[in-house]
């Protein structure tokens, strides 16, 4: 008996290694699938699935997982990674800002890319609940801006609580320029805390369009908490060796999907 324990761990840990080798290949696995390949019920995958996201090693999504999106940083810690990259999506997210908007900037690194390519002349009204960005619109003469407050959340790096929501429920911008974690045409936009993902749903749905500009290693993933869907994010700006079928993905949700360098269709 305890042979037969020994070795049915085993078997388990080695499948789960497997699925976990399939969620790096192939960004996504359904339960389905999974249990025609090893031969097993549809419920141990599903049981295996819970396991490994116990563990923090994929999201669960209906009918199999994800990969988990990569965070966990701070937003000051974030700024200096990736910094060409970000700064291609902020050149290609500016020809969507117009003079005469009100514009949110949510808490992203990206974001605050976006916000320092602003053009120096550009009229506009801004809100953001995240201080640095706040501090790169200052340097913008011709930008109202507008800070929504309340306690810091450190590794957010803006404010996202009780008061910055009640703040925030007042604003109907233009513009929503959306800071992300994970997006995937199923999961949608998500991210990795609850209030996060509570401040920006509110100002999302409050706004007439939502932008989300993202670098390659958040596509096809998930973080815990669910902000919008596909479907109501407007305008996806993606990096610009982004995979082929990006475009061909998100355009039958009704998203508009840019690619660095590219003007907006």
């Amino acid at each position: 008996m305890i042979g037969f324990s020994v070795q049915t761990e085993l078997l388990l840990k080695q499948r789960q290694s497997l699925i976990q080798d399939r969620l790096r290949l192939s960004g996504r696995v359904l339960a389905i699938d999974l249990a025609q390949e090893f031969n097993v019920s549809e419920d141990t995958i599903r049981r295996d699935l819970r396991e490994l996201a116990a563990a923090g090693l994929c999201e669960r999504v209906y009918g199999g997982a994800l990969p988990v999106s990569p965070g966990g940083t701070t937003l000051t810690q974030r700024v200096g990674l990736a910094t060409e990259r970000k700064a291609a999506l902020a050149a290609s997210a500016v020809g969507v800002i117009k003079s005469g908007m009100t514009v949110f900037f949510d808490a992203s690194s990206t974001n605050l890319a976006i916000a320092q390519a602003l053009p120096a002349g550009i009229e506009l009204t801004a809100a953001t609940n995240t201080p640095l960005i706040a501090a790169a619109l200052m340097e913008k003469p011709g930008i109202n801006i507008i800070l929504i407050g309340g306690k810091i959340d450190r590794l957010v790096g803006a404010a996202i609580g009780a008061k910055a929501q009640r703040d925030v429920e007042a604003l109907r911008p233009d513009l929503c320029i959306l800071g992300a974690c994970g997006v995937d045409i199923n999961a949608g936009l998500t991210v990795f805390e609850y209030e996060d993902a509570e401040f920006k749903r509110l100002v999302a749905r409050n706004s007439a369009a939502v932008l989300a500009a993202v670098t390659n290693d958040k596509l096809g993933t998930s973080a815990p908490h669910a902000v919008i869907t596909t479907r109501e994010c407007t305008t996806l700006i993606v990096e610009h060796d982004a995979p082929a079928d990006t475009a061909d993905i998100y355009s039958t949700a009704g998203v508009a999907v840019v690619h660095a360098g590219e003007t907006r269709p």
